[in-house]
């Protein structure tokens, strides 16, 4: 990026009206046809027209259904692939409860997922609640089943629920209001499904392969697969393990070195699968048009076909609603986050980001996993709350996961999540709703590294981490946990650091009465009152003249 003053920096991610060459020029076309519009499938195209559009940057706050059937067996992520991998405690598991994978695949659990508790209005009831300004859908993850109405056999409109998963929550969101987005993981099925394609290398089926080297569609004749066909589920075998080894470690070693890695080439001799990704996600913008998609990608996915998929998408949502849609990628280089937003996966940021990016993350497993709940190991409201103020400060938005379990429930300590959520939401929502960075995202003494994948590493938040948001005029300082002693110190609002500004009022959230204070060269301090508004992270609106002149439109 060119040196830009932060001023600038702040300016170049804020949304802009839509460049005059784009307003009015896209025509959606169906079928295989490219929409046509000003977006060229082309990152110089993508970075030179895209702008983040407004209700993203103000809505803050989304809630991810991230729910297929590897939450079925409540055993959390990646079920599908590492039920069959021998050694590991998944295919213990599989082989203890359903089978074992010689016989009972997962294309058989797929079929057990009945969603029969799903009750999405009660469950957008709580997302509301505890905030959520967009939901986003799982259309499609690792497993390739779609959960979408789509030309594709394997989805959940023939398999499993026999419902439109995607459509139905697509329905409702959009009738409450809300923003709708979807996910799309599928582009990297045909890596994950190889360990499908392989056999145990100890005991007495050493050497049987499993269900999806051996199945084909033939073999459904009188079954309820009867018609589909295993292999476009599974994607066919790539990197199948050869005959003969003999010990689970040597199998282990030979799958991590192939089909272990996060690949986001298009695969080889496989252009079956490239095209049924093509048309699929295609299917999904144009029957859903959904005010966004999030790829699982390192960039975006199967190299051209990616870029095809989201410039059609630009085009084609402009014809739908007059305004771009978001598009997320992941370890995007600087200059790509102008052309689609970035996500961090389970990440921070250490830095106030000049573009509008997010951070996708859980409180517990991706998929719903029952150990969480037997053992009340979730990630608790107040570090949601918490990282949810650290993003906003830094023009950010976050997206988290509640995962669900197989019957489309949640448990009861996700609702008791939610709502003190909730709670925090209905006395804090100003600083957080509709905000914008104020010149400096914060201060205090707890640090992060910038990066996907590591939450393990952070420590937790103090009293003296301060960040800060401004709407309306207002600045809004966020103090990440309840001071022992009641009182509050930010250095950041000292007359020196404010150039000689003045603080003039100050009050907490949840009550209109002016709080004590005093400004100094050096600082801050307030005074909390007696009575504490919410049960952690308080918000303080703080007034002066021109304390919010960085503020950016």
């Amino acid at each position: 990026m060119p040196n830009l003053s932060r001023r600038r920096m702040l300016q170049a991610g804020m949304t802009a009206p839509l460049l005059p060459a784009l307003q009015g020029c896209a025509t959606a076309t169906g079928g295989g046809a490219p929409a046509a519009g000003p977006f060229q499938p082309t990152w110089e195209s993508l970075i030179a027209g895209y702008r983040t559009p407004d209700w993203f940057r103000d809505a803050k706050l989304g809630i991810w259904a991230h729910w297929g059937p590897q939450c079925q067996p409540e055993r959390g992520d990646w079920y599908g692939r590492q039920m069959y991998i021998q050694g590991n405690p998944y295919y213990e598991h599989h082989v203890r409860t359903y089978g074992h994978p010689t016989e009972v695949g997962f294309m058989e659990v797929m079929n057990q997922w009945k969603a029969e508790n799903w009750d999405p209005e009660g469950l957008l009831d709580l997302y509301q609640a505890a905030g959520a300004k967009y939901v986003m859908a799982m259309a499609q993850h690792h497993d390739n089943l779609d959960l979408f109405e789509s030309s594709h056999p394997w989805n959940s409109l023939r398999v499993g629920p026999k419902r439109d998963i995607v459509g139905t929550w697509e329905k409702l969101v959009r009738a409450r209001g809300l923003r709708f987005g979807v996910s799309n993981h599928g582009a990297h099925a045909w890596h994950w499904w190889q360990t499908a394609y392989g056999y145990d290398a100890e005991g007495p089926l050493a050497g049987r392969r499993y269900d999806a080297a051996r199945l084909t569609k033939a073999d459904g004749v009188g079954k309820w697969w009867e018609g589909l066909d295993p292999q476009e589920l599974y994607t066919g075998p790539t990197f199948a393990p050869p005959d003969g080894i003999t010990s689970i470690e040597a199998m282990n070693a030979w799958h991590d070195a192939r089909d272990g890695r996060w690949l986001e080439t298009v695969p080889e001799n496989n252009p079956a699968f490239v095209r049924s990704w093509v048309t699929r996600q295609r299917e999904l913008v144009d029957r859903y048009r959904p005010d966004m998609v999030y790829f699982d990608n390192h960039g975006l996915p199967l190299g051209q076909h990616g870029l095809d998929a989201t410039a059609y998408y630009y085009n084609a949502a402009l014809a739908w609603r007059g305004e771009l849609p978001v598009v997320n990628g992941k370890r995007l280089a600087p200059e790509k986050r102008r052309g689609v937003v970035e996500t961090f996966e389970r990440g921070f940021t250490d830095s106030l980001m000049p573009e509008p990016w997010q951070t996708d993350t859980c409180i517990g497993d991706w998929h719903y996993n029952r150990a969480r709940y037997v053992d009340h190991s979730y990630v608790p409201a107040k570090s949601v709350v918490q990282r949810l103020c650290d993003v906003v400060s830094k023009n950010g938005n976050l997206l988290l996961n509640i995962p669900m379990r197989g019957d489309g429930s949640i448990d009861s300590d996700e609702r008791a999540i939610l709502a003190e959520m909730a709670a925090w939401i209905a006395v804090n929502g100003e600083a957080i709703f509709a905000s914008r960075p104020w010149s400096i995202y914060g201060e205090g003494p707890t640090a992060v590294n910038t990066g996907n994948q590591n939450e393990e590493h952070a420590r937790p938040w103090t009293a003296e981490d301060i960040r800060f948001t401004t709407r309306n005029g207002v600045l809004y300082a966020i103090a990440l946990d309840w001071p022992g002693d009641n009182q509050v110190t930010i250095r950041s609002l000292g007359e020196r650091a404010l150039g000689g500004r003045k603080v003039e009022r100050v009050e907490m959230l949840g009550g209109d009465a002016p709080l004590t204070f005093r400004q100094t060269a050096d600082d801050l301090t307030i005074t909390l009152p007696g009575r504490r508004a919410t049960a952690f992270v308080p918000a303080f609106r703080i007034r002066g003249t021109g304390l919010v002149q960085e503020q950016s439109a």
